[in-house]
């Protein structure tokens, strides 16, 4: 479309509302705005390219954002006010005079009895963390109007992470659509993990959007989503609608994944059992002086049906064995380059020293992929004495046969 024809035109702008569940209530919380311009035919045209594109003058995409803004808010203040509003705006024009337009417009309508406590500011990362020096105190200015701020499609480019500690936005927005590659998301499972707990510990809340499918709310829930938001849950209206539109839907499903990670859990238990059980009765024939070698040879083979690598380290790390693993012909073969490496940089390697310390018992770590193999397994660790520790390698294929373990 041409910007100047939809400029001639603003009276043709039609806000959507785009709804966003909460995992708390499964309740409707909030809105995000989106904009379209109606043409002569009703057919409805998606404006948020036009706010985004910087070869449109600077004031056009103030005043279509100011117009929609107008439309917007004369609707939202005529309702209680409950749900949360979350507005697109770009950040460079908010840069162009420090936020004193958005301000004033905002202002007039908190004079109205407007509650600025819930509007969102949505901002593109991108923008935002390559000036993030500039927009700090920004942010910090608008946010105590009450004001929240939103940064969007978070995670999609490296090392960006960090920046959002600066800033420390209220909501993380992080898009699901990745997920129609099935080889994707164990790639992805580490950084929302970072997501996850960044977002924690600057008391932001982390929102999935682009939910289309089952799966993707799935992977929105167990990767610390509070927030959802796609068609799979509820598609875009021109009105607010009612709050708990979707709340059988979403109990439905959260049942489901409940009743999965229950499996997974006993799953997990039982095989932590097996082993615990197994290795209980190998290491009581085992001589306590005999060479780590022959310790974790005698392992692997009692082993032989869930293992493809056993070896020992100390409680600093490092490690006191060779590696015995199992060769292409299912026979085991001591490979000695693996002595004396050191494991302490792995994530949560000091922990679980300490908890197996307390507990006196193994522990089954995450899926995780193995650097030499490239494919995903597990890892079962155990205390053989206070300073040594024995570590069991768990095969993809194991636990592909093993229901509940992937």
């Amino acid at each position: 479309m041409d910007p100047l024809d939809i400029m001639m035109k603003l009276d043709q702008i039609v806000p959507y509302f785009d709804p966003i569940i909460s995992a708390e209530n499964q309740l409707i919380i909030g809105y995000e705005v989106i904009p379209y311009f109606q043409g002569e035919d009703k057919e409805l045209h998606n404006l948020c390219w036009f706010v985004k594109d910087e070869s449109i003058p600077s004031e056009f995409r103030l005043e279509l954002s100011n117009a929609v803004l107008h439309k917007v808010l004369d609707k939202y203040i005529c309702t209680d006010q409950s749900q949360f509003l979350f507005i697109h705006y770009d950040a460079n024009l908010l840069l162009k005079d420090d936020g004193d337009s958005m301000m004033a417009l905002l202002n007039t309508y908190a004079e109205k009895g407007l509650m600025l406590k819930n509007l969102i500011l949505q901002f593109s990362e991108s923008f935002v963390t390559d000036h993030i020096y500039e927009l700090k105190h920004l942010f910090a200015y608008i946010q105590t109007y009450g004001l929240q701020i939103a940064i969007d499609d978070v995670g999609q480019r490296n090392g960006n992470l960090d920046k959002l500690a600066i800033i420390k936005p209220n909501i993380i927005k992080v898009d699901v659509a990745f997920l129609q590659d099935d080889d994707l998301p164990q790639l992805y499972q580490d950084v929302h993990h970072l997501l996850s707990m960044l977002s924690r510990k600057i008391g932001a809340t982390l929102l999935f959007k682009g939910i289309t499918t089952f799966q993707q709310l799935n992977y929105a829930w167990r990767n610390g989503g509070r927030y959802y938001q796609g068609s799979y849950l509820e598609k875009i209206h021109p009105e607010f609608i009612s709050a708990d539109n979707c709340k059988d839907k979403v109990k439905k499903d959260f049942h489901h994944f409940i009743t999965f990670e229950h499996k997974k859990m006993k799953a997990q238990l039982d095989l932590t059992n097996r082993i615990n059980q197994q290795l209980g009765t190998t290491l009581k024939k085992i001589n306590p002086d005999a060479p780590y070698d022959e310790t974790i040879l005698t392992v692997a083979k009692d082993c032989d049906a869930f293992t493809f690598r056993v070896y020992i380290c100390n409680e600093a790390g490092f490690q006191l064995s060779s590696n015995v693993e199992k060769n292409l012909d299912g026979e085991w073969e001591l490979r000695n380059e693996g002595r004396q490496k050191n494991w302490s940089w792995r994530p949560y390697f000091f922990e679980n020293i300490v908890r197996m310390n307390m507990e006196k018992k193994g522990i089954l770590s995450d899926l995780y992929t193995d650097i030499e193999r490239d494919e995903r397994i597990r890892t079962y660790s155990h205390p053989i004495s206070e300073q040594q520790f024995i570590f069991i390698d768990i095969p993809y294929n194991f636990l592909f046969e093993q229901d509940g373990l992937l």
